[in-house]
Protein backbone atom coordinates (compact mmCIF):
# COMPACT_ATOMS: atom_id res chain seq x y z
CA UNK A 1 0.00 0.00 0.00
CA UNK A 2 2.78 2.38 0.80
CA UNK A 3 4.93 1.64 -2.04
CA UNK A 4 1.41 2.28 -3.97
CA UNK A 5 0.59 5.75 -2.52
CA UNK A 6 4.17 6.80 -2.75
CA UNK A 7 4.26 5.88 -6.86
CA UNK A 8 0.69 7.57 -7.20
CA UNK A 9 1.83 11.19 -5.56
CA UNK A 10 5.25 11.20 -7.50
CA UNK A 11 3.44 10.45 -10.96
CA UNK A 12 0.91 13.05 -9.98
CA UNK A 13 3.61 15.67 -9.12
CA UNK A 14 5.62 14.84 -12.33
CA UNK A 15 2.07 15.11 -13.61
CA UNK A 16 1.79 19.27 -12.63
CA UNK A 17 5.51 19.83 -14.04
CA UNK A 18 3.94 19.84 -17.36
CA UNK A 19 1.42 22.42 -16.31
CA UNK A 20 1.12 26.31 -15.48
CA UNK A 21 4.39 28.00 -14.37
CA UNK A 22 6.38 25.05 -14.32
CA UNK A 23 6.01 24.86 -18.53
CA UNK A 24 7.29 28.20 -18.48
CA UNK A 25 10.77 29.38 -19.25
CA UNK A 26 12.03 26.02 -19.36
CA UNK A 27 16.01 25.13 -19.89
CA UNK A 28 16.51 21.77 -21.04
CA UNK A 29 19.56 19.75 -21.57
CA UNK A 30 17.55 17.65 -24.09
CA UNK A 31 19.04 18.79 -27.42
CA UNK A 32 22.15 17.85 -26.47
CA UNK A 33 21.28 14.24 -24.71
CA UNK A 34 19.52 13.88 -28.46
CA UNK A 35 22.78 14.86 -30.22
CA UNK A 36 24.49 12.08 -28.37
CA UNK A 37 21.52 9.35 -28.84
CA UNK A 38 21.20 9.70 -32.41
CA UNK A 39 24.60 9.10 -33.18
CA UNK A 40 24.95 6.09 -31.27
CA UNK A 41 21.83 5.21 -32.93
CA UNK A 42 23.77 5.72 -36.47
CA UNK A 43 26.49 3.58 -35.10
CA UNK A 44 29.21 6.10 -33.82
CA UNK A 45 31.08 5.02 -31.32
CA UNK A 46 30.84 7.22 -28.30
CA UNK A 47 34.20 9.42 -27.26
CA UNK A 48 35.83 8.03 -30.50
CA UNK A 49 34.00 9.09 -33.03
CA UNK A 50 32.22 11.80 -30.76
CA UNK A 51 33.10 13.78 -28.14
CA UNK A 52 30.81 14.21 -24.66
CA UNK A 53 31.26 14.96 -21.10
CA UNK A 54 29.97 12.17 -19.26
CA UNK A 55 30.69 8.51 -18.52
CA UNK A 56 29.79 5.33 -20.17
CA UNK A 57 26.77 4.42 -18.04
CA UNK A 58 25.05 7.88 -18.79
CA UNK A 59 25.18 6.19 -22.70
CA UNK A 60 22.08 4.00 -22.28
CA UNK A 61 19.78 7.44 -21.04
CA UNK A 62 20.52 9.11 -23.97
CA UNK A 63 20.56 6.11 -26.59
CA UNK A 64 17.46 4.51 -25.99
CA UNK A 65 14.92 7.46 -26.74
CA UNK A 66 16.63 7.82 -30.00
CA UNK A 67 16.08 3.82 -30.48
CA UNK A 68 12.88 3.63 -29.97
CA UNK A 69 12.46 5.43 -32.60
CA UNK A 70 11.77 9.00 -34.08
CA UNK A 71 13.88 11.15 -37.29
CA UNK A 72 17.09 12.93 -36.07
CA UNK A 73 15.92 15.93 -34.85
CA UNK A 74 12.66 14.98 -33.75
CA UNK A 75 13.34 16.83 -30.32
CA UNK A 76 9.30 16.73 -29.43
CA UNK A 77 9.09 12.84 -29.62
CA UNK A 78 12.48 12.34 -27.82
CA UNK A 79 12.03 14.69 -25.04
CA UNK A 80 8.73 12.70 -24.37
CA UNK A 81 10.30 9.40 -23.93
CA UNK A 82 13.67 10.77 -22.15
CA UNK A 83 10.92 12.42 -19.42
CA UNK A 84 9.26 8.67 -19.15
CA UNK A 85 12.70 6.83 -19.03
CA UNK A 86 13.13 9.67 -15.87
CA UNK A 87 9.54 9.15 -14.63
CA UNK A 88 10.77 4.95 -14.39
CA UNK A 89 13.73 6.54 -12.43
CA UNK A 90 12.16 8.54 -10.25
CA UNK A 91 9.85 5.44 -9.60
CA UNK A 92 12.66 3.17 -8.69
CA UNK A 93 14.07 6.04 -6.31
CA UNK A 94 11.08 6.05 -4.25
CA UNK A 95 10.60 2.34 -4.48
CA UNK A 96 14.69 1.79 -3.11
CA UNK A 97 13.77 4.31 -0.17
CA UNK A 98 10.66 2.41 0.56
CA UNK A 99 13.32 -0.70 0.92
CA UNK A 100 15.75 1.39 2.97
CA UNK A 101 12.99 2.56 5.31
CA UNK A 102 11.37 -0.88 6.02
CA UNK A 103 15.07 -2.38 6.73
CA UNK A 104 15.42 0.06 8.84
CA UNK A 105 12.01 -1.08 10.75
CA UNK A 106 10.44 2.59 9.81
CA UNK A 107 7.31 3.03 11.83
CA UNK A 108 4.10 4.19 9.67
CA UNK A 109 4.59 8.19 10.36
CA UNK A 110 8.57 8.24 9.60
CA UNK A 111 7.65 6.13 6.23
CA UNK A 112 4.45 8.28 5.26
CA UNK A 113 6.52 11.61 5.88
CA UNK A 114 9.91 10.58 4.07
CA UNK A 115 8.09 8.94 1.12
CA UNK A 116 5.96 11.85 0.75
CA UNK A 117 8.82 14.29 0.70
CA UNK A 118 10.77 12.22 -1.91
CA UNK A 119 7.49 11.67 -3.89
CA UNK A 120 6.97 15.38 -3.69
CA UNK A 121 9.97 17.10 -4.19
CA UNK A 122 9.77 17.22 -7.97
CA UNK A 123 6.83 20.37 -6.93
CA UNK A 124 9.76 22.04 -4.88
CA UNK A 125 12.49 21.77 -7.27
CA UNK A 126 10.67 22.35 -10.87
CA UNK A 127 11.12 21.26 -14.12
CA UNK A 128 14.82 20.81 -14.03
CA UNK A 129 13.79 17.32 -13.00
CA UNK A 130 12.16 16.95 -16.44
CA UNK A 131 15.42 17.54 -18.45
CA UNK A 132 18.26 15.82 -16.87
CA UNK A 133 19.35 12.34 -16.74
CA UNK A 134 20.16 12.94 -12.85
CA UNK A 135 17.67 11.02 -11.78
CA UNK A 136 19.62 7.99 -13.18
CA UNK A 137 22.40 8.03 -10.81
CA UNK A 138 20.51 8.95 -7.79
CA UNK A 139 18.31 6.14 -7.99
CA UNK A 140 21.05 3.65 -8.47
CA UNK A 141 22.93 5.67 -5.44
CA UNK A 142 19.75 4.98 -2.95
CA UNK A 143 19.71 1.65 -4.64
CA UNK A 144 22.94 0.81 -3.43
CA UNK A 145 22.10 2.14 -0.01
CA UNK A 146 18.85 -0.05 0.28
CA UNK A 147 21.18 -3.84 -0.64
CA UNK A 148 23.48 -2.61 1.96
CA UNK A 149 20.94 -1.91 5.06
CA UNK A 150 19.05 -5.56 3.24
CA UNK A 151 22.56 -7.03 3.73
CA UNK A 152 23.23 -7.59 0.22
CA UNK A 153 26.26 -6.77 0.04
CA UNK A 154 27.85 -7.92 -3.34
CA UNK A 155 24.68 -6.34 -4.82
CA UNK A 156 25.44 -2.62 -3.82
CA UNK A 157 29.06 -3.22 -4.79
CA UNK A 158 27.89 -3.98 -8.64
CA UNK A 159 25.25 -1.17 -8.57
CA UNK A 160 27.48 1.29 -6.58
CA UNK A 161 29.94 0.75 -9.70
CA UNK A 162 27.05 1.33 -11.91
CA UNK A 163 26.18 4.81 -10.45
CA UNK A 164 29.51 5.69 -10.67
CA UNK A 165 30.02 4.66 -14.42
CA UNK A 166 26.48 7.04 -14.54
CA UNK A 167 27.71 10.02 -13.19
CA UNK A 168 31.30 9.50 -10.99
CA UNK A 169 30.25 11.66 -7.78
CA UNK A 170 28.72 8.30 -6.23
CA UNK A 171 32.47 7.16 -5.67
CA UNK A 172 32.42 9.30 -2.32
CA UNK A 173 29.80 6.19 -1.15
CA UNK A 174 32.94 3.59 -1.84
CA UNK A 175 34.43 3.85 1.73
CA UNK A 176 31.52 3.70 3.26
CA UNK A 177 30.20 0.69 1.48
CA UNK A 178 33.75 -1.10 2.71
CA UNK A 179 33.79 0.10 6.17
CA UNK A 180 30.02 -0.98 6.64
CA UNK A 181 31.14 -4.18 5.24
CA UNK A 182 34.55 -5.24 6.39
CA UNK A 183 33.06 -4.20 10.66
CA UNK A 184 30.04 -5.87 9.86
CA UNK A 185 30.65 -8.94 7.88
CA UNK A 186 34.87 -8.92 8.15
CA UNK A 187 37.87 -8.59 6.08
CA UNK A 188 36.91 -11.06 3.74
CA UNK A 189 33.61 -9.81 2.58
CA UNK A 190 35.10 -6.40 2.31
CA UNK A 191 37.44 -7.50 -0.05
CA UNK A 192 34.88 -9.69 -2.08
CA UNK A 193 32.47 -6.02 -2.62
CA UNK A 194 35.40 -4.35 -3.43
CA UNK A 195 36.41 -6.33 -6.19
CA UNK A 196 33.04 -6.58 -7.50
CA UNK A 197 33.11 -2.89 -7.68
CA UNK A 198 36.41 -3.15 -9.67
CA UNK A 199 34.57 -5.77 -11.88
CA UNK A 200 31.60 -3.95 -13.00
CA UNK A 201 33.27 -0.82 -13.44
CA UNK A 202 35.66 -2.14 -15.55
CA UNK A 203 33.28 -3.60 -17.63
CA UNK A 204 31.91 -0.17 -18.38
CA UNK A 205 34.99 1.85 -18.45
CA UNK A 206 37.33 -0.79 -20.10
CA UNK A 207 35.63 -1.20 -23.47
CA UNK A 208 36.01 2.64 -24.46
CA UNK A 209 39.23 2.87 -22.59
CA UNK A 210 40.36 0.28 -25.55
CA UNK A 211 38.55 2.08 -28.11
CA UNK A 212 39.46 5.53 -27.34
CA UNK A 213 41.69 5.95 -24.66
CA UNK A 214 42.21 10.05 -24.72
CA UNK A 215 38.34 10.60 -25.40
CA UNK A 216 37.21 8.78 -22.37
CA UNK A 217 40.17 10.44 -20.41
CA UNK A 218 39.16 13.60 -21.35
CA UNK A 219 35.95 13.02 -20.89
CA UNK A 220 36.16 12.20 -16.96
CA UNK A 221 38.68 15.13 -16.61
CA UNK A 222 37.25 17.80 -18.24
CA UNK A 223 35.09 18.29 -15.02
CA UNK A 224 37.62 18.70 -12.94
CA UNK A 225 39.30 21.27 -15.16
CA UNK A 226 36.21 23.36 -14.80
CA UNK A 227 36.28 27.14 -13.19
CA UNK A 228 34.47 28.71 -10.98
CA UNK A 229 30.15 28.05 -11.74
CA UNK A 230 28.42 31.26 -11.07
CA UNK A 231 26.19 29.22 -8.32
CA UNK A 232 28.74 27.38 -6.57
CA UNK A 233 29.38 28.74 -2.79
CA UNK A 234 32.57 30.94 -3.59
CA UNK A 235 30.59 31.83 -6.90
CA UNK A 236 27.44 33.13 -4.16
CA UNK A 237 29.86 35.33 -2.47
CA UNK A 238 31.44 36.85 -4.67
CA UNK A 239 28.23 38.06 -6.57
CA UNK A 240 26.87 39.39 -2.71
CA UNK A 241 30.28 40.89 -2.29
CA UNK A 242 29.65 43.01 -6.39
CA UNK A 243 26.60 44.04 -4.45
CA UNK A 244 27.59 44.90 -1.44
CA UNK A 245 30.81 46.70 -2.18
CA UNK A 246 30.89 46.84 -5.80
CA UNK A 247 34.06 44.57 -6.86
CA UNK A 248 33.81 43.85 -9.82
CA UNK A 249 33.16 40.27 -11.55
CA UNK A 250 33.56 38.87 -14.61
CA UNK A 251 31.35 36.34 -16.51
CA UNK A 252 32.41 33.85 -19.24
CA UNK A 253 30.27 30.86 -20.74
CA UNK A 254 32.38 27.92 -20.92
CA UNK A 255 32.05 23.35 -20.01
CA UNK A 256 28.54 24.14 -20.86
CA UNK A 257 27.95 26.66 -17.98
CA UNK A 258 28.61 30.25 -17.07
CA UNK A 259 30.94 30.80 -14.53
CA UNK A 260 33.25 33.84 -13.34
CA UNK A 261 36.34 34.41 -14.58
CA UNK A 262 39.81 35.97 -13.26
CA UNK A 263 42.39 35.27 -10.57
CA UNK A 264 39.99 35.67 -7.89
CA UNK A 265 37.72 32.97 -8.80
CA UNK A 266 40.01 30.76 -10.12
CA UNK A 267 42.06 31.01 -6.69
CA UNK A 268 38.40 29.65 -4.66
CA UNK A 269 37.55 27.07 -6.89
CA UNK A 270 40.65 25.56 -6.01
CA UNK A 271 39.95 26.47 -2.23
CA UNK A 272 36.69 25.14 -2.56
CA UNK A 273 37.77 21.68 -4.64
CA UNK A 274 40.40 20.90 -1.42
CA UNK A 275 37.32 22.01 1.06
CA UNK A 276 35.16 19.16 -0.75
CA UNK A 277 37.79 16.88 -0.35
CA UNK A 278 38.52 16.92 3.52
CA UNK A 279 34.69 17.57 3.92
CA UNK A 280 33.65 14.44 2.46
CA UNK A 281 36.89 12.66 4.05
CA UNK A 282 35.42 13.86 7.50
CA UNK A 283 32.18 12.42 6.72
CA UNK A 284 34.14 8.84 5.90
CA UNK A 285 36.06 9.34 9.50
CA UNK A 286 33.12 10.44 11.30
CA UNK A 287 31.33 7.15 10.36
CA UNK A 288 34.12 4.89 10.32
CA UNK A 289 34.87 6.03 14.17
CA UNK A 290 30.80 4.94 15.23
CA UNK A 291 29.20 1.94 15.42
CA UNK A 292 27.88 0.36 12.45
CA UNK A 293 24.25 1.24 12.81
CA UNK A 294 21.50 1.46 9.86
CA UNK A 295 20.50 4.61 10.50
CA UNK A 296 23.97 6.00 10.87
CA UNK A 297 24.72 4.62 7.59
CA UNK A 298 21.60 6.06 6.01
CA UNK A 299 22.67 9.52 7.45
CA UNK A 300 26.59 9.20 6.59
CA UNK A 301 25.14 8.97 2.70
CA UNK A 302 23.45 12.11 2.62
CA UNK A 303 26.09 13.93 4.50
CA UNK A 304 28.84 12.31 2.28
CA UNK A 305 26.49 13.67 -0.82
CA UNK A 306 25.58 17.23 0.99
CA UNK A 307 28.74 17.74 1.83
CA UNK A 308 30.41 16.84 -2.12
CA UNK A 309 27.37 19.51 -3.44
CA UNK A 310 28.22 21.98 -1.09
CA UNK A 311 31.76 23.17 -1.55
CA UNK A 312 31.82 22.12 -5.22
CA UNK A 313 32.83 24.32 -7.47
CA UNK A 314 30.41 23.11 -10.14
CA UNK A 315 26.99 23.39 -8.06
CA UNK A 316 24.10 23.21 -11.20
CA UNK A 317 20.78 23.00 -9.85
CA UNK A 318 20.03 19.07 -11.08
CA UNK A 319 22.99 18.38 -7.98
CA UNK A 320 19.94 19.21 -5.90
CA UNK A 321 17.99 15.89 -7.60
CA UNK A 322 20.79 13.64 -5.98
CA UNK A 323 19.62 14.55 -2.24
CA UNK A 324 16.13 14.20 -2.66
CA UNK A 325 16.01 10.58 -1.81
CA UNK A 326 18.62 10.35 0.23
CA UNK A 327 17.90 12.94 3.13
CA UNK A 328 14.36 12.02 4.03
CA UNK A 329 15.72 8.63 5.21
CA UNK A 330 17.65 9.81 8.40
CA UNK A 331 15.74 9.56 11.63
CA UNK A 332 14.10 11.57 14.62
CA UNK A 333 13.67 15.42 14.52
CA UNK A 334 16.93 15.52 13.03
CA UNK A 335 15.57 13.47 9.66
CA UNK A 336 12.48 16.26 9.96
CA UNK A 337 14.83 19.32 10.31
CA UNK A 338 16.93 18.44 7.67
CA UNK A 339 13.90 17.49 5.16
CA UNK A 340 12.92 20.92 5.95
CA UNK A 341 15.61 22.69 5.40
CA UNK A 342 16.39 20.45 2.15
CA UNK A 343 13.17 21.48 0.82
CA UNK A 344 14.12 25.01 1.37
CA UNK A 345 17.24 24.52 -0.38
CA UNK A 346 15.06 23.21 -3.68
CA UNK A 347 12.26 25.89 -3.79
CA UNK A 348 14.89 28.46 -3.45
CA UNK A 349 17.15 26.48 -6.33
CA UNK A 350 13.12 26.66 -8.46
CA UNK A 351 12.98 30.56 -7.57
CA UNK A 352 16.06 31.57 -9.92
CA UNK A 353 16.29 28.30 -12.53
CA UNK A 354 14.92 28.44 -15.10
CA UNK A 355 12.90 31.63 -13.58
CA UNK A 356 15.45 34.16 -13.53
CA UNK A 357 18.53 32.03 -14.41
CA UNK A 358 19.83 35.22 -17.10
CA UNK A 359 19.63 37.67 -14.66
CA UNK A 360 21.64 35.94 -12.38
CA UNK A 361 24.11 36.03 -15.13
CA UNK A 362 23.91 39.55 -15.79
CA UNK A 363 24.41 39.73 -11.84
CA UNK A 364 21.02 40.90 -11.26
CA UNK A 365 20.59 41.68 -7.00
CA UNK A 366 17.65 39.34 -6.36
CA UNK A 367 18.88 36.11 -7.93
CA UNK A 368 22.29 36.58 -6.50
CA UNK A 369 21.00 36.91 -3.02
CA UNK A 370 18.93 33.95 -3.66
CA UNK A 371 22.03 31.41 -4.61
CA UNK A 372 23.61 32.86 -1.80
CA UNK A 373 20.99 31.99 0.52
CA UNK A 374 20.61 28.41 -0.76
CA UNK A 375 24.40 27.71 -0.79
CA UNK A 376 24.34 29.21 3.52
CA UNK A 377 21.34 26.47 3.80
CA UNK A 378 23.38 23.35 2.44
CA UNK A 379 26.06 24.34 4.56
CA UNK A 380 23.36 24.17 7.28
CA UNK A 381 21.82 21.07 6.05
CA UNK A 382 25.71 19.63 6.51
CA UNK A 383 25.77 20.81 10.10
CA UNK A 384 22.09 18.93 10.82
CA UNK A 385 23.21 16.00 9.43
CA UNK A 386 26.83 15.46 10.81
CA UNK A 387 26.00 17.58 14.20
CA UNK A 388 26.75 15.15 17.56
CA UNK A 389 23.83 13.62 18.58
CA UNK A 390 22.56 14.92 22.55
CA UNK A 391 23.35 11.67 23.53
CA UNK A 392 25.39 9.84 21.97
CA UNK A 393 24.92 6.02 21.33
CA UNK A 394 27.38 3.68 22.46
CA UNK A 395 29.66 1.77 19.87
CA UNK A 396 28.44 -1.82 19.68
Amino acid sequence: MAATIALALFVGAWAVLHTGFYDRDQIIDTPFYQTYGDAISNGKVPYRDFGLEYPPGALPVFAVPSLLRSPDGDLDGYRTRFEAEMLVCGGLAVLFALSALLSMDAGPVRMGLALGFTALAPLLIGSVMLSRFDLWPAALTVGVLAALLARRDRLAAGVLALAVAAKIYPVIALPLLAVWVWRRSGRRAALIALGIFAAVAAACFLPFLALSPHGLWDSITRQTNRPLQIESLGSSVLLVVHQIAGVAVRMESSHGSQNLAGSGPDALAAVQSVAQILAVAAVWVWFARGPMERDRLARAFAAAVCAFIAFSKVFSPQFMIWLIPLVPLVRGRRGLLASVVLAIALVLTQMWFPFNYWDLVKFDAYPSTLVFVRDLAMLGLLAVLLWPSARPVAAR
